[in-house]
């Protein structure tokens, strides 16, 4: 990008000659030359601190105003803000917990040191070792005996008023994003928070965590167009998996009864606020568990996460404050889009029937479809945007459904539920199918529509068969999108604002 164009180009904001990023990155170069030809090093390989800035402020923020103590703390951080009155230098530093004065004395530091400091800019990184006291106006300080440059920042800062706003560039440059903006730094805490969460609960109730292959021979567990790679002293095709499912069933089948990954996913799709084609998913399978089971923690393992995370169990959706601790509502699939249609729909409806019902409605539908799949689309169409608050939407059609069990007492559904909140999916699960003959069946059905024309969906895995020709128990899964998950409890509309390194198009020109 041009100088023009970034943030950070005129960090004073005067516009003036001789301001914009080249004068200033040649400014500050010229600065850690000068520091290495004296024989100090600009960017020191180590510095040990006695305590992070949070842990300053939990043990001394009370202290009175205008007191010192006897407190000696080393701690580090980058420049944030900086105020010269001539013999004092006062600087706000940051480190990841928190933020501090430092309140720098030429009497304390000395001549040389102080002159040091009055050469430091914003955004870099410092240490200092000194006495933790409280200036007149309140403001928790350490006042340095010494502070020593641990990282010059040759770039500067965006501006401290203006911030980073272009969402392009926020995502793009995340780390100018998360030095400048509180609010990006929230979101990644929330996330963290959640996984933590879900892992706990996980780990109490039983489960063990695995990991499965990243490079799969058949690209199976769900509809999605893989990404294609290359073995080369294997000389074969390989996929990036689409699905965490089929080796973790592998797992039920070896006896471990309890399985969860959290782990990338790769699907060779389109960019949109909602979908990243890299993301992030929990898996789990109980053995002798249904879809009912599997329901259950799914309110649970998300429910712990708000409360780990938000400390509240609140989260307000569409301006209205939802109580995740509430029962989550269910809807058919089959009885929402006959709601919103005006007259009944199942997937044993004649296919020129539900096709006639979807072009009325402006849903969309490939020749290859059958009316179980049309109904999919009706209900994405009609339905799906209304849903606010959590809602278990059930009764699947089988085409949809190739991993799960037929219902119980509908041949024509399966016993399969998908979370949705606020228009988006976040949850998938269901009865697992088990029987190696009918899921041999399911997959070639599968593969004969790929064959004609439908990139996203399965293949015929003969080791997943084999696998269950061993004897796979009566099994629930659960899939859940990590990422949505953190868009939810984050408060957050955009998958991007909650995915560190989202995939964006190649950058034109970077100076």
């Amino acid at each position: 990008m041009s100088d023009a164009q970034d943030p950070a180009a005129d960090p004073a904001g005067s516009g003036a000659s001789g301001s914009g990023l080249a004068a200033e990155k040649v400014r500050r170069t010229a600065r850690v030359d000068e520091i290495r030809e004296r024989g100090d090093e600009p960017y020191p390989y180590r510095f040990d601190r006695s305590h992070t800035l949070a842990e300053v402020r939990a043990e001394w923020g009370t202290i009175e105003a205008g007191s010192e103590t006897e407190a000696v703390v080393t701690v580090a951080g980058r420049i944030m803000l900086q105020r010269d009155t001539g013999k004092l230098v006062f600087a706000t530093i940051r480190d990841r917990d928190g933020e501090i004065q430092l309140f720098i004395s030429k009497g304390v530091v000395g001549d040389d040191a102080f002159a040091d400091v009055k050469e430091l800019d914003l955004g870099d990184w410092v240490g200092a070792t000194g006495t933790v006291m409280a200036t007149r106006t309140g403001e928790l300080s350490v006042k340095p005996t010494s502070v020593t440059l641990l990282a010059k920042a040759v770039r500067p800062l965006p501006d401290k008023w203006h911030g980073l706003t272009d969402p392009e560039t926020r995502f793009r440059q995340r780390y100018a994003d998360l030095i400048v903006n509180a609010e990006a730094r929230r979101h990644f805490e929330v996330r963290h928070a959640m996984v933590s969460s879900f892992r706990r609960t996980l780990a109490g109730e039983g489960y063990i965590e695995v990991e499965t292959p990243v490079l799969h021979v058949e690209a199976g567990g769900a509809h999605a167009r893989p990404f294609v790679t290359h073995h080369n002293a294997l000389e074969m095709e390989l996929y990036l998996r689409i699905a965490l499912e089929l080796h973790l069933k592998r797992l039920i089948v070896g006896g471990m009864e309890k399985v969860f990954e959290i782990g990338r996913i790769f699907r060779n799709e389109g960019i949109s606020t909602r979908h990243n084609p890299e993301f992030t998913m929990m898996e789990l399978y109980q053995a002798f568990a249904d879809w009912t089971d599997v329901m259950a923690i799914t309110e649970r393992l998300i429910t712990n996460a708000a409360r780990d995370a938000l400390g509240t169990t609140t989260v307000t959706i569409r301006g209205q404050d939802v109580d995740l601790a509430e029962p989550w509502p269910r809807l058919s699939m089959c009885g929402a889009v006959s709601a919103k249609a005006g007259t009944d729909v199942h997937p044993s409806m004649p296919l020129d029937e539900a096709r006639a019902l979807a072009d009325r409605h402006h849903a969309t539908y490939e020749p290859s479809w059958g009316s179980g799949r049309v109904i999919e689309s009706l209900f994405e169409e009609l339905c799906e945007a209304e849903i606010v608050r959590p809602t278990f939407v059930t009764g699947h059609p089988v085409e949809i459904s190739p991993l799960a069990r037929v219902d119980r007492t509908d041949p024509y559904v399966t016993e399969r539920f998908e979370l949705f909140v606020d228009g988006r999916e976040l949850a998938n699960g269901y009865s697992e199918l088990n029987d190696p003959r009918e899921q041999r069946m399911r997959f070639e059905e599968e593969q004969a529509a790929k064959d004609a024309g439908d990139a996203e969906r399965g293949t015929v895995d003969e080791d997943y068969l084999r696998a269950l020709e061993y004897g796979m128990p009566p099994t629930g899964g659960l899939g859940v999108g990590i990422d949505r998950v953190a868009m939810l409890l984050a408060g957050v509309d955009n998958i991007r604002e909650v995915v560190l390194f989202p995939t964006l198009r190649p950058e034109q020109e970077i100076q």
